[in-house]
């Protein structure tokens, strides 16, 4: 997959360059297998989108998100569209992760472990699972 596509690689490799205080927290945090051995990667690109921190083998997505994105269509058409390719959204807010990092941590634990299962929307956090076939 690596180098498949030039302009999206370079794209990705400039947004890790740009990370803010609360990526910066959270990827000291997720890199290195140092959560419970789950591989964490940054700026994944996945269709139109770059996901600020994603777990292939968990198919899940972490988005560590400003007050831009208080109330955005635009974010629900990326969730929505992620869901539907499999992958499983949390996101969490900017100021959490600074005053609450344990906690954030510890629900990025949860969520990679798979003890969020169901849809969660809270204030603090969103969790949104993938869409999975029914099997016949």
């Amino acid at each position: 997959m690596r180098g498949e596509n030039a302009r999206r690689t370079k794209r990705a490799r400039s947004l890790r360059q740009v990370e803010n205080d609360a990526e910066d927290v959270s990827w000291n945090k997720l890199r290195g297998r140092r959560l419970h051995g789950w591989k964490f990667v940054r700026q994944l690109p996945i269709g139109p989108y770059y996901a600020d921190f994603a777990c292939r083998q968990a198919n899940l997505l972490v988005e560590v998100d400003g007050s831009q994105h208080a109330r955005q269509p635009r974010d629900r058409f990326r969730n929505e569209t992620m869901n539907a390719n499999g992958w499983s959204v949390l996101r969490v807010w900017h100021a959490d992760v600074l005053r609450e990092r344990a906690l954030v941590i510890d629900t990025i634990g949860a969520a990679v472990e798979g003890r969020l299962r169901e849809r969660m929307v809270g204030h603090d956090a969103r969790f949104l699972p993938a869409v999975r076939e029914v099997e016949p």
